[in-house]
């Protein structure tokens, strides 16, 4: 079985050889440190991750030194690491009366999916990256300015959560013509401690859209990797009855645990997760690593359906003697029957 037939399987909870593992990111300097001159792709086959992580091209130029406008009219400023911090266009409702969205359908938008399919397709599973409804109204609007217009000025979320949902529709159908078979929705709805916004306005602005969304995408045909951070059963089961196939990454620090998730909703889901990548991948031993991962691997993986990964990313403090630990155990203990 290769890595695409592994992923795919996986997340239709199908029979397969092992446990499956990939990242939404790896950080240049963990690459750097474990493989010296090694492009992420070199780093995916060296390592025998099972997926290629496909960002579409959205355009950017530069403003001014370190400062650039994007597709949206954002502004972005890069910082040392590798997240960009942003400043959305869109203030009041005028000015989003005046603007206008991208092209969903650009040029230049699928040429990274049809590089990774060149390179990578029948060995590889190429997963695109796009977004629900969340993060296009955060980016535009700002969290502040979100939360705010949320309560002042609900009809203009709704209208710009619309837009969001018929963009990535838009995107989603280009991508199955050239041969997408999984897509990932990056969109955070929560942090550790609880939803960034009431069950409320989730209900009644930002849902109606998600599902939209997520059956859009399945009655393309996709198979559907949710994530979001954060500690999500306040929502976890409108997530699952919208029809996603993934839920990711169960964070262990927000009180979200696979054991639980899965006897709940193992039936229904596929999930991927989630060794701790905020302590134990950045500040543990490798015997802690060891020990964490094989809990994962007793908890996810019996009956199938599940993906072993970090709890959100591999980011610039995780260690790279973890990371290869994880990978190791893995690779040692993941392969069915499971034996630990």
């Amino acid at each position: 079985m290769n890595s695409e037939e592994r992923v795919l399987n996986a997340l239709q909870r199908k029979e397969i050889d092992r446990i499956p593992t990939f990242e939404w990111s790896i950080d240049k300097k963990v690459i750097e440190e474990i493989c010296p001159d090694c492009t992420i792709d070199d780093f995916i086959y060296k390592m025998d991750l099972d997926a290629i992580v496909v960002e579409l091209d959205y355009k950017k130029e530069e403003i001014a030194p370190g400062v650039f406008k994007d597709e949206w009219g954002n502004l972005i400023k890069f910082s040392e690491e590798f997240h960009a911090l942003s400043e959305g266009c869109i203030k009041t409702y005028k000015d989003f009366k005046r603007w206008d969205p991208p092209e969903p359908i650009a040029l230049h938008r699928f040429n990274p999916f049809e590089e990774a399919k060149k390179r990578h397709g029948g060995k590889k599973a190429l997963v695109i990256h796009l977004n629900d409804v969340f993060s296009i109204p955060r980016n535009l609007l700002g969290y502040g300015n979100l939360f705010i217009s949320i309560a002042s000025e609900p009809r203009m979320v709704k209208e710009i959560v619309d837009i969001s949902a018929e963009f990535n529709l838009a995107l989603a159908k280009e991508a199955v013509k050239r041969g997408a078979k999984i897509v990932f929705t990056g969109d955070d709805y929560a942090y550790d401690k609880g939803l960034l916004i009431s069950p409320k306005s989730f209900d009644e602005i930002f849902y109606p859209g998600f599902v939209k969304v997520i059956q859009g995408f399945k009655e393309l045909g996709l198979l559907v990797i949710k994530h979001t951070d954060g500690y999500i059963w306040p929502i976890i089961e409108k997530l699952i009855e919208s029809g996603i196939d993934c839920l990711d990454p169960i964070e262990p620090t927000s009180g979200m645990y696979i054991p639980e998730v899965k006897k709940k909703y193992g039936n229904k889901i596929a999930i991927k997760g989630n060794v701790d990548c905020s302590e134990t991948l950045t500040f543990g031993s490798i015997d802690r690593v060891v020990e964490e991962t094989k809990q994962c691997i007793r908890d996810g993986g019996p009956g199938y359906g599940y993906l072993l990964s970090s709890s959100n990313s591999i980011h610039s403090g995780v260690k790279p003697e973890n990371y290869i630990a994880m990978l190791e155990t893995l690779h040692e203990f993941g392969s069915y029957p499971i034996r630990i």
